[in-house]
């Protein structure tokens, strides 16, 4: 990573705190961005927001953050620009999402809660590294339920990419569900905060 692409600490802490929401799983729908710069900008921002994509990017060591700017509406009808959880990527000979290795696998859940026979040993937002066990053969598509210990499941819906040297089944992530998405990068943030906890001070 070229040092020129790096933030400064100041600007790092910012976004470092306008990320951090301790009730993960709970949308903190009053965390607004207060734009400092002028009508100008913050016009430019929220009709950018309103219409396209708009992001913040911090780079740091060999991974990134991507926070997606939303425009909200308050109960007095002003419009505000909120930070989304970020998506996780690192560096590489190509930019991946940052994955989550297991210490133990888990279990894909049917509706009823039975699990079945594939086991998460990596899970990213957009995508997850599955073991099938019982020598069943891994289906081309899933809808089934990720319970990760302390956590509310969440809804995964996959489609078979590959099989990888180690016998494992690579999906990626389908998810048609924004809330689901939502609370699966939520999941991540929450674990990327303990895998690497003196960036999320």
């Amino acid at each position: 990573m070229q040092r020129d692409t790096l933030l400064t600490q100041d600007e790092l802490d910012f976004i470092q705190t306008m990320q951090h929401n301790p009730q993960l799983n709970v949308r903190d729908a009053t965390s607004s961005l207060l734009v400092n710069g002028g009508s100008q900008i913050r016009d430019l921002l929220t009709r950018l927001a309103a219409n396209e994509q708009v992001t913040i990017q911090a780079n740091f060591d060999n991974q990134q953050m991507t926070f997606p700017l939303h425009l909200v509406e308050d109960e007095f009808h002003a419009l505000h620009l909120r930070l989304g959880v970020p998506s996780i990527y690192e560096d590489g000979p190509m930019i991946r999402p940052w994955r989550l290795v297991l210490e133990e696998p888990v279990a894909l859940e049917n509706a009823n809660g039975q699990p079945g026979t594939m086991w998460v040993h990596e899970v990213s937002f957009k995508g997850v590294l599955l073991e099938v066990r019982n020598k069943t053969k891994p289906p081309k598509h899933f809808a089934l339920w990720f319970s990760p210990s302390g956590y509310e499941r969440i809804a995964l819906r996959g489609t078979f990419e590959k099989e990888t040297d180690r016998g494992y089944f690579a999906y990626q992530l389908n998810q048609g569900d924004k809330d689901e998405t939502e609370r699966l990068r939520q999941y991540i943030l929450q674990q990327h905060r303990l895998t690497h906890p003196a960036l999320h001070l």
